[in-house]
């Protein structure tokens, strides 16, 4: 499992730089990419998460997209720890979750993380 926890940071660092622990920790308290994968879908943004995580180009998703899928609670948590407002925190997640998201599914498949 450390190995896989390397292996998601090492990704989350090259896209973000900097902001990587802010990343990291976004990933996590949402159940990795499949409980992302499961928020985007029943927040109706299911087939933007798919294309991320498929072989194929990656859709765009706005920050209005990312408010709703998300919340404004989570989106406002985010922006605190950034030190900037919520909605260019908003920005910072359309911006780079989809690149995130497809850097970790190389296969093109959400995989899970095995069981401890």
């Amino acid at each position: 499992m450390a190995l896989l926890d390397d292996l998601v940071s090492g990704v989350v660092s090259a896209v973000a730089g900097d902001k990587a622990p802010i990343l990291n920790d976004f990933l996590s308290s949402n159940g990795g990419v499949t409980g992302l994968a499961e928020k985007f879908q029943s927040g109706g943004a299911g087939d933007v998460f798919s294309s991320w995580v498929s072989k194929g180009e990656n859709k765009a998703i706005t920050a209005q997209q990312i408010g709703a899928v998300l919340g404004s609670s989570q989106v406002q948590q985010i922006a605190q720890k950034l030190g900037i407002d919520s909605a260019t925190a908003s920005e910072f997640i359309a911006n780079n979750l989809p690149t995130l998201i497809d850097k970790l599914t190389p296969d093109g498949t959400v995989q899970s993380a095995p069981a401890a």
